[in-house]
């Protein structure tokens, strides 16, 4: 895939360590059963990162609304990556949660992770509410609860781009 010369200028001044926190939205999981987050840390681990907390949230916006207040002030921290809540269920609340609290909305992350979801899960994909954005310095990424939608973002959006992303929000 072709790449612009300030696009890999970016890339090579990124930073190659991060620090990420995980948080599971869901009034059932503890982290033993806890999935999707394992492999989130998992992923980021192996790309050589750095975890600060591994957490699950009740989804209770106010509970969301708190932890992530909670790890933004935390430092270094450079992204969050929540699972979980991003549906349209009653009990999916992590955008009304976290989307106040954004400075700036990423509206691409939505946009190529439902656009790599169609190749998947075909229509289904419209389910999802996965966004991303930016708290101050830290990068918020909202994903899905199930382990083949977390994958996904991983793999495809997160992993190869994150430190890039984290270049421009420092």
């Amino acid at each position: 895939m072709p790449t612009s010369s300030s696009t890999d200028q970016h890339r090579q001044a990124a930073p190659n360590r991060l620090a990420f926190a995980v948080l599971t939205m869901s009034d059932t999981r503890t982290l033993a059963e806890d999935r999707s987050g394992t492999l989130i840390v998992e992923s980021m681990q192996a790309a050589g990162h750095s975890l600060v907390a591994h957490e699950i949230v009740r989804d209770e916006p106010s509970d969301i609304c708190a932890e992530v207040g909670r790890l933004c002030a935390h430092r270094p921290l450079d992204a969050i990556i929540t699972t979980g809540g991003t549906g349209i269920a009653p009990r999916d609340q992590t955008p009304e949660a976290i989307r106040p609290l954004l400075d700036v909305e990423i509206p691409g992350f939505g946009e190529m992770f439902r656009m790599l979801s169609w190749d998947e899960i075909g229509p289904a994909t419209m389910l999802s509410r996965a966004f991303a954005g930016r708290i101050g310095s830290v990068l918020i990424f909202c994903l899905p609860g199930s382990t083949g939608a977390v994958r996904l973002a991983m793999e495809k959006l997160i992993v190869p781009e994150l430190p890039h992303l984290v270049h421009h929000s420092r």
